[in-house]
């Protein structure tokens, strides 16, 4: 059985791309009349709105596993509508399954009317359809969305829905795994969680200390005795902590994990699973039998796979240029299918169907390249990220991204990502984390274990650099216009380059705007480009001109106006740490920015003073200078440590504060004469 869950990547960049968004809650007062002789208005608050959309008054989830692996899932739920919010959230009812081995059943819909009445939903209200993000890949339709159209739904409504799911089980991974977690947003008021598993499967069943099950009791069925775990729970936001953004999602676990196999077991499953035409080595009853299955990687016999292998290694001299050659294949011009890993329950396609066809997911673009790569006497190894817990649980359900090496018996290449399209080669996202779980059926035959978890650093293949140069004018009227150029490589790169090459052209300029605001840029943007994000052998690089009305009130006295150049973000100072503490400083990273501001003829400007501070890790300097009517900035950071000494805190602590005093510094502008828009008519 497999859940699937959509994480927001956290990515450790220069850049914050995000916007920080509040709401207030506004409550009316009534002053209804007294009976006295004068009246008098008294305040009296109204009840308070309900704080969420639609509550779920109760969520009932009830699972039951079978010794082969089949299961089936039972939801069980009744959701008080409290707003015309929750009447679009709850207008329609999405259930994403898998065909290939999963059916899903709707045998409820009903509405309690608040006016009086019910209403059933009928099954012409029902479709069912590939999922969105599969509809131009027909390969792959089996992943799919069933839907109810909940018609008629209002203010102050009760809905009611019981949705059925059962899972068949998979013969290349017959361990039987589950995560669950509680509400921890207030939106569900009570919930009851149920799972009966075979005794003779014996489980491995952790539970968070907070929420030990109510209930656990066996039940015998004949030969077949399940075991019954049960929890109930009034309020469930109150009893866990608000959830943490910034905790460490890597080690974050579940409120309940089940898993029947270990994590070296699921390594080698995984990677039979991958492998067409795999046997299940457990199965396999003679030692010959077991070496020949370990053997047999990939055909290699495959006509169709040597041409097309041949083809894109003819002219290659050696195995790391091969490689980067069949990178560069799987990478661009197999198109990636957007589907969270293990979707498809880690099944693999044929490769030559996937050659066929152009397009795969993040575990059938490994599939068709470790079979070109066998082809060209060259190895391959997947591994998974997102999670670290290796004392857990084991269960495929927690890792987020695939990752691919390559090499032969001399060198293996860092890891690599062909599902990004846009990757340089050997960059992998920093949000990829501090470990990777490596998928090996040669495992299965070595005497020692533990060898599934390898630490993992997201290094950049190329130095990281990044360059921004600004080109601004000031009008006579007081507004700004600039045109901002990045250049860069490294980690900054990779998130951008994806960025764009993910975002429509007609939305470029949101993804532009978001830029400037988080660079300290304010006005609109008016125009983007971009270099080409396939051409990964050179830095990425983007530009953007905007505008910003009343930039300077001339009316003022003096005029000052900020640096015109992005904020570089920063470590963190620390408060105090022991000396035999290290303080993170990130990877080496060299900023260089740079710009010139014209003014209004008649103006000219006096700059601040420069900066310059100085450590063995890192480096900052800052030169301003005006001259006639053009302003000339530059700022250049330079981390080249990725950690110092926690003896050396409070020296580090200086540095920050004056490259942070540094990017306060204002230029002061003076008129010799008043400049053509303000003069009188």
């Amino acid at each position: 059985m497999s859940a699937f869950r959509k994480r927001i990547p956290k990515w450790a960049v220069l850049f914050s791309l995000g916007i920080l968004f509040s709401a207030t809650n506004v409550f009316a007062q009534a002053a209804p009349e007294t009976p006295k002789e004068k009246p008098v208005a008294v305040p009296q608050e109204k009840p308070a709105e309900p704080p969420n959309a639609a509550q779920i008054e109760l969520l009932e989830t009830k699972y039951r596993f079978e010794t082969n692996g089949d299961s089936r899932k039972e939801v069980h739920a009744l959701v008080k509508i409290n707003s015309e919010l929750g009447v679009r959230q709850f207008a329609r009812l999405n259930f994403d399954y898998n065909r290939s081995f999963q059916s899903v059943e709707i045998p409820l819909v009903h509405i309690s009317h608040a006016s009086g009445g019910t209403a059933d939903i009928l099954p012409s209200a029902i479709a069912d359809a590939p999922n969105p993000a599969v509809e131009k890949f027909p390969a792959y339709h089996d992943v799919r969305v069933k839907s109810v159209r909940v018609l008629g739904l209002q203010p102050d409504d009760l809905l009611e829905y019981r949705v059925i799911t059962k899972t068949m089980h998979n013969a290349l991974v017959p361990g039987l795994w589950l995560d669950h977690s509680f509400d921890r947003t207030g939106v569900v008021s009570a919930e009851i969680f149920e799972i009966e598993l075979p005794d003779s499967t014996q489980p491995q069943v952790r539970t968070s200390p907070s929420t030990p099950p109510a209930v656990t009791n066996k039940n015998s069925e004949g030969n077949a005795g399940h075991v019954t775990y049960r929890w109930k729970i009034a309020q469930p936001s109150k009893l866990f902590p608000t959830t943490d953004d910034s905790k460490d999602s890597e080690n974050s676990g579940p409120d309940v994990s089940i898993s029947t196999t270990t994590w070296e077991a699921l390594s080698i499953d995984l990677d039979g699973s991958l492998t067409p035409g795999a046997k299940l080595l457990e199965n396999i009853e003679t030692y010959e039998e077991t070496t020949k299955e370990l053997l047999r990687r990939w055909d290699k016999q495959d006509a169709e796979i040597i041409a097309k292998s041949t083809e894109l290694t003819i002219g290659s001299h050696t195995s790391r240029e091969k490689i980067k050659s069949l990178y560069k294949f799987v990478s661009q011009k197999i198109t990636t299918v957007d589907l969270p890993l293990g979707a498809t329950d880690f099944g693999a396609r044929h490769p030559k169907e996937i050659l066929s066809s152009g397009y795969a997911t993040q575990e059938d673009k490994f599939v068709v390249l470790a079979a070109l790569s066998a082809t060209a006497n060259l190895g391959t190894e997947a591994g998974l990220t997102g999670y670290c817990d290796k004392a857990s649980a084991a269960r495929p359900v927690v890792f987020k991204h695939l990752l691919v090496r390559m090499g032969d018996k001399q060198d293996w290449t860092a890891w690599l990502d062909p599902s990004l399209e846009v990757a340089p080669f050997e960059a992998i996202p920093a949000n990829s984390g501090n470990c990777i779980f490596i998928l090996q059926r040669g495992f299965y035959s070595m005497n020692s274990t533990g060898h599934e978890w390898q630490s993992l650093k997201a290094i950049s293949p190329q130095h990281p650099t990044q360059h921004v140069l600004v080109s601004a004018n000031l009008g006579s009227d007081g507004a700004l216009h600039s045109r901002v150029h990045y250049t860069l490589r490294g980690q900054n790169e990779l998130l951008l380059r994806v960025t764009f090459h993910r975002t429509p052209e007609e939305k470029q300029k949101e993804v532009a705007q978001y830029l400037a605001l988080s660079d300290g840029f304010r006005g609109k943007v008016t125009s983007v480009k971009t270099s080409d994000p396939y051409e990964t052998e050179k830095p990425f690089e983007v530009e953007y001109e905007l505008t910003q009305e009343k930039f300077v009130d001339w009316s003022k006295k003096p005029v000052r106006i900020p640096v015109l150049l992005p904020l570089p973000g920063l470590p963190e100072a620390p408060k105090r740490l022991a000396s035999d503490a290290k303080i993170e400083l990130g990877p080496p990273l060299e900023v260089d920015l740079r710009g010139t501001l014209r003014l209004p003829p008649g103006m000219t400007a006096q700059a601040p003073p420069g900066t310059s501070v100085k450590r063995d890790y890192a480096s900052f300097t800052a030169e301003y200078s005006a001259k006639q009517n053009v302003i000339h900035f530059s700022r250049h950071l330079n981390f080249v440590s990725r950690e110092i000494s926690g003896a050396r805190f409070v020296d580090f602590g200086a540095f920050l504060h004056a490259v942070q005093n540094d990017q306060s510094q204002l230029f002061v502008l003076e008129k010799s004469e008043s400049p053509a828009s303000a003069k009188p008519k």
